[in-house]
Formats: C-alpha cells, sequence, structure tokens
C-alpha cells in the first residue's frame, strides 16, 4: 500500500510540476478613465500648440479671469447669464472641463430662473480647484 501511495504522489506531482518555469512580464493596463485632474493638461497642450510660455500665459489670465468673473456672477447682476456662458468658454479653452460644466449649469440655472445659490457654489469650488493648479502649475516652470 505505501508503495502505491509513493507512486501515486509521484505521478500527480509529475503532472502538476512544470517542466520549465517561463516568467511572464506583464505590461500594466492604462487607467479605464483617464484623470487629468482639475485642468486637462494635454488639451492645454494642444490649445497652445505645446508653447509652454503660452501655456504659463493662458492659465495666468484664466486664473485672474476666473476669480474675477466669479466675484462679479456671485452679485447676481442681470447679465450674469453671459458672464458664466464667458467663463464657461474660457474654462473649456484651457481644459478646465469641471469649471466649465459648472458655469454651464450655473448659466441654466439663471436662464430658468431658477435658485443659483447651490450652482454658484460648485462653481466657486470648481474654480478654486482648478486655480490652485494652474498656480501649481505656474510655480514649477
Amino acid at each position: 500500500m505505501l508503495a502505491e501511495l509513493v507512486r501515486y504522489r509521484t505521478e500527480v506531482t509529475c503532472i502538476v510540476m512544470p517542466l520549465h518555469v517561463e516568467r511572464i512580464n506583464w505590461m500594466p493596463s492604462p487607467p479605464l478613465a483617464p484623470d487629468d485632474g482639475p485642468i486637462d493638461l494635454e488639451h492645454l497642450r494642444r490649445m497652445t500648440l505645446g508653447d509652454a510660455a503660452l501655456e504659463r500665459e493662458v492659465l495666468a489670465m484664466f486664473s485672474s479671469q476666473a476669480i474675477h468673473l466669479v466675484g462679479t456672477i456671485a452679485s447676481l447682476p442681470k447679465d450674469a447669464g453671459a458672464l458664466a456662458h464667458k467663463l464657461k468658454g474660457s474654462a473649456r479653452a484651457i481644459g478646465a472641463f469641471e469649471v466649465a460644466e459648472a458655469a454651464g449649469r450655473l448659466e441654466s440655472h439663471l436662464a430658468n430662473g431658477s435658485d443659483p445659490s447651490r450652482t454658484l457654489t460648485e462653481l466657486k469650488d470648481a474654480v478654486e480647484l482648478a486655480r490652485s493648479t494652474a498656480s501649481e502649475i505656474l510655480r514649477r516652470s
């Protein structure tokens, strides 16, 4: 019986054991959805034709304009919808798509006569995040 057990164990071991070991180098998968943060840097590079100086200039202009526009929009002047539209276009141009979406929602709420307070807060938050990212980019360059 011991001989049968050894023979069985040897047969199973032979079947399970590979004849040679092959190392597989797996290539990492790209993320399912890119996470570029508050500013899509690839979009910004395309829009500025890869000119780093122009990127910095555009980011500085956007940062200044965005804080001014949000401050003005917060007082809800008659042209707040047009100002939100202007901010939406500027944000799209540099790849600040969260700002653009928030400005678009605010523009819609203002056009519909809805209460804009929540969307205004969302816009302020998105602008602050984009501005801090722009500031970090400008500090590094």
